[in-house]
């Protein structure tokens, strides 16, 4: 399995770092054991061993895995605590790569305490689609198109959306986003109930 983070604005072993500390803590908050949340990720007990050691380099696909089995939000996994203001230049904060599709998504913002949203800037190539596996009962996904065309939406009845186009759709359903042009940017906001 090809995994890989890449965080544009830290080094590699702090993101490492903070995902781990992030895994170890959301999972014994929630009471399992490695075995018990490898389990339900659907991932080798010894990759969990190694992602909270911090010698992992995880994929999104991944870590949406852990997230669902631990009924957190992505975000809650990779997003350092952030101050009051906070400003994230273009090629800025903690980007997640797809291992199966050019595919990187950036946490913009994440759930604070009590609230249930995040928010991604989505970069994307043309390729393969970026398949999604059904997040948290619950989940609705918002996404807007800022350059470029995609394919986005239910697996079953996505729908083609360009610069300024926006969907929303059931986030606990497969999914799918797929750039039709180079350089598609979007904004996907995640609600989270």
């Amino acid at each position: 399995m090809s995994e890989r983070t890449t965080p544009p604005a830290a080094s590699g072993g702090e993101l490492i770092g903070l995902i781990a500390a992030s895994i170890r803590r959301e999972r014994e908050r929630s009471g399992l054991s490695m075995a018990e949340l490898a389990r339900r990720a659907g991932i080798a007990k010894s990759t969990l061993s190694q992602l909270e050691s911090g010698a992992g380099n995880p994929s999104v696909e991944t870590l949406w895995a852990l997230g669902v089995a631990l009924n957190v939000p992505f975000s809650r996994l990779v997003d350092p605590p952030r101050p009051a203001v906070r400003v994230i230049r273009v090629g800025e904060g903690p980007v997640t790569h797809s291992e199966r599709a050019d595919y990187a998504a950036t946490v913009l913002s994440s759930c604070p305490p009590n609230a249930r949203r995040d928010i991604y800037r989505i970069e994307a190539q043309p390729g393969e689609t970026r398949a999604s596996d059904p997040h948290m009962p619950g989940t609705v996904e918002h996404v807007l198109i800022g350059a470029g065309r995609a394919l986005v939406g239910p697996t079953e009845a996505p729908v083609e959306l360009g610069p300024g186009d926006y969907v929303s759709y059931p986030g606990d359903a497969p999914h799918v986003f797929r750039a039709l042009a180079p350089d598609t940017l979007a904004v996907i906001v995640m609600e989270h109930i």
